[in-house]
């Protein structure tokens, strides 16, 4: 597939741009949160995309059901929508407690209140970037887009133009409510995840079911 002069210059432009480190907002270390006096810097393998975390000793199998509040949208100064509109955060609010519902029924019981051997999940949405329409479909065919893509894909990085999300989870004892586990994640596709591209905010979604698949197989 061939693209007009115009269009591949402006992606070898970016391009360049993308290869001297241009990128979506690295998470911060949130002041607004219940867990933000335990939480640190990750050193662990996922450090990447969980750059803060906080976590104790804990026997997942001792909870069976859970409690989940409704997702919060980060009003702080620190958080990082840029100029995204309200109504595409309040989207995507819907749709990380939507999944994480989905995610979390199929280890736990859904329950509405604190109970023996519950656990309460905090969900808290303060960041997303949406893909930057068209550019981010094409610069998976054109050839520079799709080399930097390539390397990207290799290095567990983020596509060319693609937009991801970033949101905390806090994890607590419903009964007690002692913090069990708190992580800052940021997630995004893979960069050749084609599908992921089609639409503003089907990258950051796909980030979310990313988010939540993990989770709920780390409280196995």
């Amino acid at each position: 597939m061939q693209f007009p002069m115009k269009t591949n210059a402006l992606i070898a432009l970016a391009l360049c741009v993308a290869v001297a480190g241009c990128g979506t907002a690295k998470p911060v270390d949130y002041t607004g949160l219940a867990s933000s006096a335990q939480l640190a810097p990750n050193t662990q393998d996922d450090a990447g995309r969980v750059p803060y975390r906080f976590s104790t000793p804990v026997d997942w199998r001792h909870y069976d059901s859970v409690v989940i509040d409704p997702v919060v949208i980060y009003r702080g100064s620190e958080s990082q929508f840029g100029t995204m509109s309200d109504a595409s955060k309040t989207e995507l609010a819907n749709y990380l407690q939507a999944k994480f519902e989905k995610a979390l029924t199929k280890r736990f019981t859904l329950i509405n209140g604190p109970a023996p051997n519950a656990l309460r999940v905090r969900l808290t949405l303060t960041g997303a970037a949406a893909s930057t329409p068209v550019l981010s479909t094409l610069t998976r065919f054109d050839i520079s887009g799709g080399l930097y893509n390539g390397v990207q894909t290799v290095a567990g990085g983020e596509g060319m133009f693609t937009g991801s999300v970033i949101f905390v989870t806090e994890i607590f004892d419903s009964e007690t409510n002692r913090l069990l586990r708190a992580d800052i994640t940021k997630q995004y596709p893979s960069p050749m995840n084609i599908m992921a591209t089609m639409g503003s905010l089907a990258a950051a979604k796909t980030g979310i079911d990313k988010g939540a698949d993990a989770m709920v197989a780390s409280l196995k």
